[in-house]
């Protein structure tokens, strides 16, 4: 993960509306959820910073955005949205960094499973895939939200 990516996902996740919350907290439910696929892109790309010898490095990081999502300060977006929707947008964004950091580790089917959840709220995560609809049924009372 280069420090130009780290940052730009840094400044991102910092500047969430609670509508990206809700965004990324989506993505989380249509792609990654209970997907078993998921889970084992999250080892591989674990164990490939582990042979890498970027564990501290990677957590250091992991750290950081749990602070700006869960921490004592906490971005306001990201506590508006506290409870099961922001946990869904934590996972968002710990699948996309996992998969920034592991880049070069683990293959592109591996990056685009990790990326894919918050991709719903950063599009530049995966700029080949288009936009998802998302279903005005799923939400009662709100309207679908365009990508952030």
């Amino acid at each position: 993960m280069s420090t130009k990516e780290r940052e730009r996902l840094r400044t991102e996740l910092g500047e969430f509306s609670a509508a990206g919350v809700e965004r990324a907290a989506w993505g989380w439910d249509q792609h990654a959820g209970e997907v078993q696929s998921y889970r084992d892109a999250e080892r591989a790309a674990l164990h490939g910073i582990e042979q890498a010898n970027r564990a501290a490095e990677w957590d250091q990081f992991r750290r950081s955005l749990f602070e700006m999502t869960e921490g004592r300060s906490a971005l306001v977006a990201w506590r508006y949205e506290h409870g099961e929707t922001g946990h869904k947008a934590e996972r968002a964004a710990y699948g996309a960094a996992l998969a920034l950091f592991a880049r070069g580790h683990i293959t592109s089917e591996q990056f685009a499973i990790l990326a894919r959840p918050m991709d719903e709220a950063l599009p530049w995560l995966l700029p080949k895939e288009p936009p998802h609809e998302r279903d005005v049924s799923a939400v009662p009372g709100k309207p679908p939200r365009q990508r952030e």
